[in-house]
C-alpha cells in the first residue's frame, strides 16, 4: 500500500499533468508564430495567376478559416480541439488538403518506428554488453582501443557524421541509396524483396544512429562498471573465493544496469527529436520529414497531430519503464 500511495500515484498524476501541458503548449505555440496558414493559401492562389477581388477574396479568407477550423478566438479553437482530440480526429492537413491528418500519420509512422525502435533498442543492448566486458577488463589493449575509437566519435556533431557517412557510402562508393526509403515504384508488401530493398534504404540513417549512440551507451557502460568493480562488496566477495562468473553477473553487471535503464527511459525522449535530424539529412518518408514540411507550410492541425502523438508515446514509454524499475531494483519498493 505504501508502495501505491508513494510511488504509482504520484507518477500516473505527472502522467497525465505532463501530458496534458505538453498538449496545450503545443496548440498555442504554433498560433503565435507569424505563419497564417489561410493568408499563406491566399498567396499561392495569387501566385497561380488567380484574380481575386476584394469582395471575393473576404469570402474565401471566411470560408478557409471556418475549413481549417481556425474561427473564433483561441479559446474557442481550443475547445473545439480538444473535443475532436477525444474522438481521436486531429483535423485535415492544410498544405496536403483534403487529407486527413491520422491518414499522414499513420502512413509516416511505421517509418520511424521501424528505424528509431529498432536502432535505440540495437544501441542499448549492443553498447552496454560490450561496455560491461571492456568496463571489467579495463587494462586489456582491445578495452584501451574501443575506448580511444569512441572519444573520437563521441564528440562529432550528429549532422557531420551523419553527412560524411552519405558522401562516402552514397555518392563516391555507391553502395547504398542517397535519398528515400524504399525504391521508387516499390509496393509495400511482406515480401523478401521488398523487405531487403527497405533494409538496403534504412542502412546508413541506421548506422548514423547506431554509432554514436553506441559510443555514448559503451562509455557510460564502462565506467559504470569500472566504478562498481572498484567497491568494497566487490572486492569481499573476490576474497571470499566467489567464482569470477558469479562476480560479473549478479555483482557488477547488475548493479551498473540500474542507472542504464534510467537512461533508456530517457532515451525515448530523444527519438522524435532524432527522428527530425535523421529523416531530413537522409531524405527518410517519416514523421520528421513530414513534421519539417508542416512546420514549413505552417500547418497547425499536422504539427499538433505529430507532437502530441510523440508527447503521448514518449510519455507512455517512461512511465512503462518507470514502473518496472522496482522490479530490477527492489529497494525503490520500500521508498
Amino acid at each position: 500500500m505504501i508502495f501505491v500511495k508513494r510511488y504509482l500515484i504520484p507518477r500516473l498524476i505527472a502522467y497525465f499533468l505532463v501530458i496534458w501541458v505538453g498538449i496545450t503548449v503545443v496548440f498555442f505555440i504554433p498560433r503565435l508564430t507569424p505563419n497564417d496558414p489561410v493568408m499563406r493559401m491566399i498567396g499561392e492562389m495569387r501566385a497561380r495567376g488567380a484574380n481575386l477581388e476584394p469582395g471575393a477574396m473576404d469570402g474565401i479568407i471566411s470560408d478557409l478559416t471556418e475549413m481549417y477550423g481556425l474561427e473564433g478566438s483561441w479559446l474557442d479553437q481550443y475547445g473545439a480541439f480538444w473535443s475532436r482530440l477525444v474522438n481521436g480526429d486531429f483535423g485535415v492537413s492544410f498544405f496536403q488538403f483534403p487529407a486527413p491528418v491520422n491518414q499522414l500519420i499513420g502512413n509516416a509512422l511505421p517509418w520511424t518506428l521501424g528505424l528509431l525502435l529498432s536502432t535505440t533498442a540495437i544501441t542499448w543492448i549492443i553498447g552496454n554488453m560490450v561496455g560491461g566486458i571492456a568496463g571489467y577488463y579495463t587494462r586489456r589493449r582491445w578495452s584501451r582501443a574501443m575506448d580511444a575509437v569512441a572519444m573520437v566519435i563521441r564528440p562529432l556533431p550528429y549532422y557531420i557524421f551523419a553527412f560524411a557517412l552519405l558522401l562516402i557510402f552514397a555518392y563516391l562508393v555507391r553502395w547504398f541509396p542517397i535519398t528515400g526509403g524504399a525504391s521508387l515504384g516499390a509496393l509495400p508488401s511482406f515480401t523478401w524483396d521488398y523487405i531487403r530493398n527497405v533494409l538496403w534504404h534504412s542502412f546508413l540513417p541506421a548506422a548514423s544512429l547506431i554509432v554514436l549512440g553506441g559510443t555514448v551507451t559503451f562509455q557510460t557502460m564502462k565506467l559504470l562498471v569500472q566504478n562498481v568493480n572498484a567497491e568494497s562488496f566487490v572486492q569481499y566477495a573476490k576474497l571470499g573465493g566467489v567464482t569470477e562468473d558469479r562476480i560479473v553477473r549478479k555483482y557488477i553487471i547488475r548493479n551498473a544496469m540500474l542507472p542504464q535503464i534510467t537512461g533508456l527511459a530517457l532515451s525515448f525522449g530523444q527519438i522524435f527529436s532524432g527522428a527530425l535530424i535523421t529523416e531530413i539529412v537522409f531524405g527518410y518518408p517519416g514523421l520528421g520529414m513530414l513534421l519539417y514540411r508542416a512546420i514549413l507550410n505552417g500547418d497547425y492541425n499536422l504539427i499538433m497531430g505529430i507532437t502530441i502523438l510523440s508527447i503521448v508515446g514518449i510519455t507512455t514509454a517512461i512511465l512503462i519503464v518507470d514502473l518496472a524499475y522496482p522490479l530490477f531494483d527492489p529497494r525503490v519498493r520500500y521508498v
